[in-house]
């Protein structure tokens, strides 16, 4: 029995290969056929790329879309290669062609639209962008072209219309981001001396997000605007009850508002407290000069240079010699001075707001970041990586 097994094993192996000789042939022949087909532009093109000669590899690549109209996936290859390029108008002839093809089909058709639309974003043209995603809500592109939308009406600040949208798709705008949107509103209606439209707004953001510190922050300003300086006291804060982070944003408000009512030491009491529980940039500053008017430089000095041992920190290094300097003998106030100078320029420099999402530095503070559009994603406190080095 074994005999008979081993000889059929000796039959079956060069079947096997020969059936597999057989496919290979097959398959090389179809990849060769292929190939044939394929206009030599598109090999010069691939070549171009291997040696980094993109623009060259670009030319190629658009003399195979001229002479093959079918290479529909070629045009979407070069049109987003040339949008993130910085193109748009390459782009755009590019997408545009593709919609103007009399067999393309519907799906790509769709597809010609979703990025002939980014292209017009990217270009700032928010008219055109906006009536190509406008053409595609009753198509099934329409969530994707509706996130588009929500966009655009951010860039053209058109608040209501972004908070119509986002009641239509809660999985795009967060309460969080639609309570921003209530904000802007809102300050707009504070710049024109609307009180009572910024008041609904603002009630609306609240009603959106319970902890939207930015909706306390207006309303304070509102009350301050309006003379109602203790309300506006109160109001700013309930920001400890939200995020006690930003009461380093505050810090100046509180300041001004504690002047107006000469009440500066009630001022400094408040400010202190927060200084000690939430250390920041901000209100080291702040509290440093109310001090400073309220105590005098020897309360100033002392409050920074224990406030410098609880958290080292090259600003609370800089205050530290301005507190000393009325202090200090006439011999050697100025190294005192050329060291507080060249420290303050340095932190001056350094000390900036951060983007978490995208990194964007600012000496402002932004609720919308400016360079990648996320909402509250610069922590309320200013870069502090220099005292890292102390």
């Amino acid at each position: 029995m074994n005999d008979f097994l081993d000889h059929w094993q000796l039959i079956l192996v060069p079947v096997f290969f020969a059936l597999g000789w057989i496919a290979a042939r097959i398959d090389m022949r179809q990849v060769v056929q292929e190939s044939r087909a394929l206009p030599r532009s598109y090999f010069t093109g691939l070549n171009f790329l291997l040696n980094e000669q993109p623009d060259r590899a670009i030319d190629s690549f658009l003399e195979v879309a001229r002479v093959d109209s079918q290479t529909v996936e070629l045009h979407f290859a070069l049109g987003n290669l040339f949008r993130r390029r910085g193109e748009t108008e390459r782009a755009i002839r590019m997408h545009q062609n593709l919609l103007d093809l009399p067999d393309v089909e519907e799906k790509h058709r769709l597809h010609a639209m979703i990025e002939l639309g980014q292209d017009f974003l990217r270009a700032g043209l928010l008219d055109r962008a906006e009536d190509i995603f406008n053409r595609l809500q009753d198509t099934p592109q329409a969530t994707e072209a509706k996130r588009y939308l929500l966009e655009i009406y951010q860039l053209g600040k058109e608040w209501q219309k972004a908070i119509d949208l986002a009641r239509e798709l809660p999985e795009i705008a967060s309460p969080k981001e639609v309570a921003e949107y209530y904000c802007e509103l809102a300050a707009g209606d504070i710049m024109r001396s609307r009180s009572d439209a910024a008041r609904e707004h603002l009630a609306a953001a609240l009603r959106e997000n319970r902890n939207c510190v930015r909706a306390n922050v207006l309303l304070g300003d509102l009350l301050a605007q309006e003379g109602q300086t203790e309300a506006a006291i109160a109001t700013w804060q309930r920001v400890e009850q939200q995020d006690p982070d930003y009461l380093s944003l505050l810090a100046h408000r509180l300041l001004e508002a504690y002047r107006k009512l000469d009440r500066r030491a009630e001022g400094v009491a408040l400010l202190r407290g927060y200084l000690e529980h939430y250390p920041s940039l901000d209100l080291i500053e702040v509290v440093y000069q109310l001090v400073l008017e309220c105590e005098g430089t020897e309360a100033a000095y002392r409050l920074v240079q224990a406030e410098l041992q609880r958290h080292p920190s090259l600003v609370g290094l800089e205050k530290l010699m301005s507190a000393r300097l009325p202090l200090a003998t006439p011999d050697s106030q100025g190294d005192l001075e050329l060291a507080r100078t060249i420290i303050q320029n340095y932190t001056r420099r350094l000390s900036r707001y951060r983007c978490n999402h995208c990194g964007f530095k600012a000496r402002q503070y932004y609720w919308r970041c400016p360079a990648c559009g996320d909402w509250e994603s610069t922590p309320p406190r200013r870069n502090e990586e220099f005292d890292q080095n102390l």
